[in-house]
């Protein structure tokens, strides 16, 4: 008996091209999502954080949070990209990115602020006999610690280099490393700091300054304020052709004997987004023309003639329009999405290019009008403007609940 076999021929001529190339198109897709899926893998990098009620004992709490943040886990050694509260366990790295920051609560109840491209070790955290031990390393950037009550058995210590520093109960301090002078720096506001260097042990208390330097701790001085900007205001609109006159006074101590100031096109004040920068400045006003039409940030610190600088005060914006200003700025396409707590991601469409500002935070639309920023809101109800650099300006009021958008 002649045997039969079962099977499916194709006339190969008969496929149309366009089923060729699809099919060429899901090859293509699938190899670039496994070439993607493996360079995650091969660098140990996780696109969500863990939720915070996940965390183990004794862990740190990362409560708030802007921007690129990243975790290193020290077990694991995988990256994980901070979108919502998570945990911070001993060992464990914390990076910050230009636009990133983060905030931290401690197992003693204290709170650790990261500023921008900043990286701080979680060393120590752990509760033992009815006290805590906090312990963490600047490795980069600057950090601000505010302490609640302690009791004897609790140790709270930021190391900084060369220097362990034990903060006291109550204290508002900041730990900086000035990379230019390859220094460290304490500033206390409130309270005060026992910093050890080299068995040299010193206390710095509520409004005083103090470097780290090859080793040893320089004497102690008044701790130097930002000084205060005036003009142009925050958030001023200038117009064209017209000169940009920088001015500000002196802090309050009036021991300050020169100024830096910087103008950028980013609120982040990325090296390649700053415009101008002068440094040695001794008067409390600064001229720029020509600005071209956009979007500018400005800020200043502080030198006294011991060498000590001042934190960078808070930047103010201001905007350089063209003299028309006639066009309606609309909003559509509204997307809240709510991260955890009191953090949003808010999205939507306008004119491409506009500045999109939200509870302090602001961003530029793309080329397809498209935005997207992160904010925390303790109201359901926020306000939303957006403005482009011909003057135009519209406002919006943000129902973060309905995600129900009413111009004002």
């Amino acid at each position: 008996m002649e045997k039969k076999y079962r099977g499916f021929y194709v006339d190969w001529w008969q496929i149309r091209r366009s089923t060729v190339y699809g099919g060429a198109a899901v090859v293509l897709l699938s190899a670039l999502l496994a070439g993607g899926g493996w360079w995650l893998w091969r660098n140990n990098f996780s696109i969500a954080a863990p939720d915070a009620a996940d965390a183990p004992k004794d862990a740190a709490k990362v409560t708030a949070f802007e921007g690129d943040v990243r975790i290193v886990r020290a077990a694991t050694r995988e990256t994980i990209l901070v979108t919502k509260p998570t945990f911070v366990s001993a060992g464990d790295t914390v990076q910050t990115q230009a636009d990133g920051r983060a905030q931290v609560q401690m197992i003693d109840g204290s709170i650790l602020s990261i500023r921008p491209n900043s990286t701080i070790v979680i060393r120590d955290s752990a509760s033992i006999f009815g006290g805590t031990n906090v312990r963490v390393t600047l490795d980069d950037g600057q950090i601000n610690v505010k302490t609640q009550d302690q009791t004897e058995a609790s140790e709270n210590v930021v190391e900084v280099l060369e220097s362990e520093n034990r903060v006291m109960a109550q204290t508002d301090a900041s730990f900086n490393i000035n990379e230019q002078k390859g220094s460290g720096e304490i500033r206390i506001s409130r309270g005060g700091v026992e910093s050890n260097v080299g068995g040299e042990r010193v206390v710095i208390g509520e409004n005083e300054f103090a470097a780290i330097n090859n080793g040893r701790i320089t004497p102690k001085e008044r701790l130097l304020d930002a000084p205060k900007l005036v003009a142009p205001a925050n958030s001023e609109q200038i117009t064209a052709a017209s000169d940009v006159s920088f001015r500000w006074q002196k802090p309050e101590a009036n021991s300050a004997v020169g100024f830096y100031l910087q103008v950028s096109k980013s609120p982040f004040f990325v090296a390649d987004a700053i415009i101008i920068e002068r440094d040695n400045l001794t008067n409390q006003i600064f001229t720029l023309a020509n600005l071209a039409p956009g979007t500018y940030y400005w800020r200043l610190r502080a030198a006294a003639t011991s060498g000590q600088t001042s934190d960078w005060g808070e930047p103010w914006k201001f905007t350089i329009v063209k003299p028309a200003a006639s066009e309606a700025l609309t909003a559509t396409d509204w997307q809240v999405e709510a991260v955890g707590g009191s953090i949003y991601l808010v999205g939507g469409r306008t004119q491409p290019g506009a500045t999109v500002r939200i509870a302090g935070r602001e961003v530029f639309a793309a080329a397809n009008g498209s935005f997207r920023l992160q904010i925390s809101a303790d109201s359901p109800n926020v306000t939303v403007e957006i403005s482009d650099e011909r003057g135009n300006r519209s406002r919006y009021n943000l129902n973060l609940s309905s995600v129900r958008a009413v111009r004002q």
